[in-house]
């Protein structure tokens, strides 16, 4: 109807006005083909606008109707109409009960894998930043002092003298891989080269292990090192947060699986009802065979019990015949 239209409304048209109009006829086949049209622009509604629940849409260009389709539509009836608009909503009832379908079996896969693992991990992760949060206590830096560093077997007490150390083992080893470079805070201490970022990095080991990318700068290094062990009390928070709403999450999901389509009963009225009309509009070969040996038994039956304009003609010309017969013998008689 677009393409169709657009023949007139269309740049270059000398003409300043156009009429569109669209003729139908009642009762015939072009309730039909708008009705098409109607379903393709819901088609492309969905599409264009993003809006329908559904995951996936088909198009309606190839349609197929049937003798009986066409002889309903030829006689007006509304049952054609009625059976397009069920196609419609028991197509979307079965989407909506098969997104039903695979939640359910995400619940289920979800709480026989996913949130016992990850339930687990988190636990893990609070044990350990809790066991590094007691080393770290167990070595605190002195009152407006360093605590010392031990870099690569040598102790020392100053922040300059233990960064300027880290940065000449940096420049003696350009491509090391987990080199142990010393302790620090009771936390041992590797050295490692990121080749992507052309960086170094330490990792302070404990229970957990943290990264922690090191500059040129001797003094701020050490910053960096603290900064990282400060963190780990947010990183504890972080871990029980996350556990709590993943065991909220484990609960939740625990209500949900097992729950039924919500419009279970609906699919099944409208199921059965698109199969008694597709049964009436002989949609069904079978059903069709069946119901015409049907009707035309009931026609015979009907035929039967219907007075007949030829049989009472030929009742009498019998009787015509007969009398006439009967003349003939009384004349012979006679003569």
């Amino acid at each position: 109807m677009t393409q169709r239209n657009g023949r007139i409304i269309r740049q270059g048209n000398q003409n300043k006005k156009v009429f569109v109009y669209q003729y139908v006829t009642e009762g015939t086949f072009d309730a039909y083909l708008w009705q098409t049209l109607e379903n393709k622009q819901k088609f492309i509604s969905q599409i264009m606008t993003s809006k329908s629940p559904v995951r996936s849409c088909d198009d309606v260009d190839e349609q197929a109707l049937s003798y009986a389709e066409i002889k309903a539509l030829c006689a007006g009836s509304p049952l054609i109409k009625e059976k397009m608009d069920l196609d419609i909503d028991v197509a979307r009832l079965k989407v909506l009960k098969a997104d039903h379908q695979s939640k359910q079996y995400r619940l289920e896969d979800q709480l026989l894998k996913y949130f016992p693992a990850e339930i687990e991990r988190q636990q893990g992760y609070i044990r350990g930043f809790t066991k590094d949060m007691e080393t770290m206590a167990a070595h605190p830096h002195p009152e407006d002092g360093f605590a010392g560093m031990e870099v690569a077997g040598r102790t020392y007490h100053e922040k300059a003298e233990a960064g300027a150390a880290i940065l000449a083992v940096c420049k003696t080893a350009k491509s090391v891989e987990g080199y142990p470079l010393g302790n620090y805070r009771g936390f041992s201490m590797q050295l490692s080269f990121d080749s992507f970022e052309k960086t170094f990095c330490i990792f302070l080991k404990g229970e957990m292990t943290h990264r922690v990318p090191i500059g040129n700068d001797a003094r701020g290094n050490l910053t960096r090192l603290d900064n990282a062990l400060g963190n780990i009390p947010a990183k504890l928070e972080q871990a029980e947060t996350k556990l709590a709403s993943l065991k909220q999450q484990q609960e939740a999901a625990m209500q949900e699986v097992g729950k039924p389509f919500p419009q279970e009963t609906e699919l099944a009225t409208k199921s059965a009802r698109l199969a008694e009309l597709d049964a009436e509009l002989n949609m069904d070969d079978g059903n069709a065979a069946v119901r015409s040996d049907r009707d035309s038994g009931d026609n015979c039956k009907q035929d039967d019990d219907r007075p007949s304009v030829l049989n009472d003609l030929k009742e009498k010309s019998g009787k015509v015949v007969s009398l006439t017969r009967d003349a003939r013998l009384r004349k012979e008689v006679i003569l």
